[in-house]
């Protein structure tokens, strides 16, 4: 199975975008080189989500992925004070 990451396109939903990225990140079999570019395509979705409301409605349940995005979120608040 080959793995590879879905190409950034603007009208693509963004919760889709987070949700293939987050996979992506979370699978063993994914390359590095491949993790290493999901993660920032993952995090500046964050803003979007959180305006959506997302993090409201669903909790993440990876332990890593779960604080990577908290530490994000009040890092990007911290900035925005």
């Amino acid at each position: 199975m080959s793995l590879t990451a879905p190409p950034v396109a603007p009208d693509t939903d963004a919760l889709i975008d987070f949700v293939v990225h987050a996979q992506l990140m979370l699978d063993p079999a994914t390359p590095e080189p491949l993790r290493c570019q999901a993660e920032p395509r993952l995090l500046a979705l964050l803003p979007t989500l959180q305006a959506l409301g997302v993090f409201d409605l669903f909790a993440i349940r990876d332990p890593a992925l779960a604080a990577l995005v908290r530490d994000e979120l009040a890092a990007r608040q911290t900035r925005t004070a």
